[in-house]
C-alpha cells in the first residue's frame, strides 16, 4: 500500500480554476501540481509520478480530448475529464477514447474530489486484477498479452500497444471466458459506471479492440456479439508460468 497520499495533477488554462482546484485537493488532503496546458502537462509527467489527471476539454494549443487520446493509448494513469456544461458531444467523445470520468462546469469541488476518489478506487482494483496475472503471459486465441508491458504479440510477430480503456476490456474478457457479458455488465466492471439510454461506449471500445486482435473484425471469432445478451470471449484462455 501506498504510503503517500494520492497525487493528482490538474491541467487547466484558466488560472483561477487550477488554482482553486488544486489548493482544494491539497486542503482535502492530496497531492496536488497544476499545470497551464499540454506542454506544461507533458513536462510534469516527464520529472513527476502522478496517479490521476484533472484534465480540461477546451484549452488552446493541444486540446483536452487530443491529450486524453494521447495519454491513454500510451496506458497512462486514470483521467477525469472537465467539460462545458451541457456539451454531450465532448462528454461521450471523452470517454469512449479513454477518459475514467467526467465533470461539467461549472463543478462543486466536493463532488471532484468524490469522483476522484472513485477513479482511484476502481484504478486499485484494476491494479489488483492484473496484479494477480503480474509478470504472466496469458494465451488466447492467436495472441498473447504480457501483462506488465500491457501489450499484445500475435503468433506471427506482431505487437499492438493497449490504451487504458482496452486493457480494462480485454482483461475483462480474459477473467471471464465464454461467459455473456451484457454492454451494462461491461461498462460497471471496467469503468464503474451505469449505461445512459444512448451510451454506446462498449460498443465503440469492442470495436476498437476487435480492429487489434480479429482476423476479420466485420466477422470477429474473439469476441462475438451475442444477440439480445451483449458480448462474450468465445476462446480459451492459458496464463503461461
Amino acid at each position: 500500500m501506498k504510503s503517500e497520499s494520492p497525487h493528482i495533477l490538474v491541467v487547466d488554462d484558466h488560472r483561477e480554476i487550477r488554482d482553486a482546484v488544486t489548493r482544494f485537493l491539497q486542503k482535502s488532503g492530496l497531492r496536488a501540481t497544476s499545470a497551464t496546458g499540454a506542454a506544461d502537462m507533458d513536462q510534469k509527467l516527464a520529472v513527476g509520478s502522478f496517479d490521476l489527471i484533472v484534465l480540461d476539454v477546451m484549452m488552446p494549443g493541444e486540446d483536452g480530448l487530443s491529450v486524453c487520446r494521447r495519454l491513454s493509448a500510451s496506458g497512462s494513469c486514470p483521467i477525469i475529464m472537465l467539460t462545458a456544461l451541457g456539451d454531450d458531444t465532448d462528454r461521450i467523445i471523452g470517454l469512449e477514447i479513454g477518459a475514467d470520468d467526467y465533470l461539467p462546469k461549472p463543478f462543486n469541488p466536493r463532488e471532484l474530489l468524490a469522483r476522484i476518489k472513485a477513479v482511484l478506487r476502481r484504478s486499485e482494483r484494476l491494479q489488483s486484477l492484473a496484479g494477480r496475472l503480474a509478470g504472466k503471459t496469458v494465451l488466447f486465441a492467436q495472441w498473447s498479452l504480457d501483462v506488465d508491458r500491457r501489450a499484445l504479440l500475435s503468433e506471427t510477430g506482431i505487437q499492438e500497444s493497449l490504451s487504458n480503456s482496452e486493457f480494462r476490456l480485454l482483461i475483462t474478457f480474459l477473467e471471464r471466458p465464454r461467459l455473456i457479458l451484457s454492454r451494462e455488465q461491461l461498462l460497471d466492471l471496467t469503468a464503474g459506471r451505469s449505461a445512459g439510454p444512448f451510451d454506446r461506449t462498449i460498443d465503440n471500445q469492442v470495436s476498437r479492440l476487435r480492429r487489434k486482435i480479429e482476423a476479420d473484425p466485420m466477422r470477429p471469432r474473439i469476441i462475438t456479439t451475442v444477440r439480445n445478451g451483449g458480448y462474450s470471449l468465445a476462446t480459451d484462455v492459458e496464463i503461461a508460468s
